[in-house]
């Protein structure tokens, strides 16, 4: 299974859950591609990652939805 496959299928997990806390995307590869400006391991940018333990849960749901689109965007799936 492919990387972008499991940081998908973690984000359905956690956008299908009601808890209350929402867990890191953080999967300690910690590489920016400097064309995207996405880390390579959890697709998030550099102010999203900054901002994490910050955000009030319904922020971070939401940057997992932009994880979501963005693994479908890398996989051909858009």
């Amino acid at each position: 299974m492919s990387a972008i496959t499991r940081l998908k299928d973690r984000a359905q997990q956690v956008l299908a859950s009601d808890s209350v806390h929402v867990p890191s995307p953080c999967v300690s590869i910690c590489v920016v591609n400097p064309n995207t400006g996405l880390c390579e391991g959890c697709l998030r940018t550099l102010n999203e990652v900054a901002a994490w333990g910050q955000l009030p849960s319904a922020k971070q749901r939401e940057v997992w939805q932009l994880i979501q689109a963005r693994c479908d965007a890398a996989s051909g799936h858009v």
